[in-house]
């Protein structure tokens, strides 16, 4: 039984350019001025979802089912695995992540024009309010300060 997705086939790339979306092929893996369609979580952000058969099923010494049982165990759970992701992904993959480019996109977009203005704003106003601040701590505490350091300065110590 053959290896319906097997690695080591032509992989198309997409490169975004300015006349549009260029389309190339590569052959046994590797990547080639485009996405790179072989490794494709290279920051390993989703490390913790590798699921293999030997992680979800295992038979201790004491107890084993039939060879072909756990051979076609292993065979169809790797397919359905597999078949039902690449369902998900045809199905729902593109308008998700159009949904997340959207979202980032946003994100970028209020911090750009709205949330760094804001604490650029609230920098300037916080900087005149500290001044003023500063000029009413100075005013009240300075004769206040001034006043206690005269009244106990001049208490001496007897020496002895």
């Amino acid at each position: 039984m053959g290896n319906l997705f097997s690695e080591n086939q032509k992989q198309t790339t997409f490169q975004l350019d300015d006349m549009g979306v260029k389309e190339e092929t590569i052959v046994n893996g590797g990547t080639d001025n485009g996405f790179d369609l072989i490794n494709r979580d290279p920051n390993s952000i989703n490390s913790h979802v590798k699921v293999a058969f030997e992680d979800i099923l295992g038979e201790p010494d004491s107890v084993h089912s039939l060879n072909c049982v756990w051979k076609f165990s292993y065979i169809c759970f790797n397919f359905w695995q597999r078949l039902c992701y690449i369902i998900l992904t045809t199905c729902c993959g593109i308008c998700i992540a159009a949904q997340w480019g959207c979202e980032f996109g946003y994100i970028a977009f209020s911090h750009v024009w709205c949330i760094t203005p804001m604490f650029k704003v609230m920098e300037i106003n916080c900087g005149c309010l500290q001044r003023i601040y500063g000029v009413c701590v100075h005013c009240c505490f300075d004769p206040l300060c001034e006043s206690f350091g005269l009244l106990f300065g001049n208490f001496r110590r007897p020496y002895q």
